[in-house]
């Protein structure tokens, strides 16, 4: 029979899997609890990082409606729930995880979708989406201009042979 506690750590990983832009799955052995409050204050903004029972962790996100993280779930697991941009909460993770060898990054939930460690790493390696945008805002921009060159361009082109044409005639007179 399921305790009131456990029913509770299950309804609020629930709602951090619900809540949240993705999840990535680590585990944490070996690490103190000086290194995991500083993972913690990594990547905080982007994401909280809950230690939680492999089980329990199970049923909440079978209740959110995840499935296939069962192979996820072994061994001492920890989460990061991404409230933020998933690229900097996998970088953040990333970066710890080459300080810290301990740290092994297993997976995570992007867009309802499961992904592998690798998949975690590759999106540690994107930009950000600060970054992202700005650079789109960059090419936009340069095709704005570009077009505004082409819609000026035949009106200098008329203007200078009409230029030529009064420059040839007063010549010519």
């Amino acid at each position: 029979m399921a305790t009131p506690d456990k029913v509770n750590a299950v309804a609020e990983l629930a709602d951090d899997f619900r809540g949240s832009a993705a999840v990535l799955i680590t585990e944490y052995r070996g690490l103190s609890v000086p290194q995991l409050a500083k993972l913690r204050g990594e990547i905080r903004g982007a994401a909280t990082y809950k230690v939680a029972k492999n089980t329990l962790t199970a049923l909440a996100a079978k209740d959110a409606g995840i499935e296939g993280l069962d192979d996820l779930l072994t061994g001492p697991t920890a989460i990061a729930f991404v409230t933020g941009d998933p690229v900097e909460a996998a970088k953040g993770l990333k970066a710890f995880a080459k300080e810290n060898d301990k740290l092994v990054i297993k997976g995570g939930v992007l867009e309802g979708k499961v992904i592998s460690a690798d998949e975690v790493k590759k999106l540690a390696d994107l930009e950000s989406r600060e970054v992202l945008l700005a650079k789109a805002a960059g090419a936009m921009k340069a095709s704005l201009f570009g077009a505004a060159y082409m819609f000026q361009a035949p009106l200098a082109q008329a203007a200078r042979a009409v230029d030529a044409l009064r420059a040839k005639q007063e010549d010519a007179a």
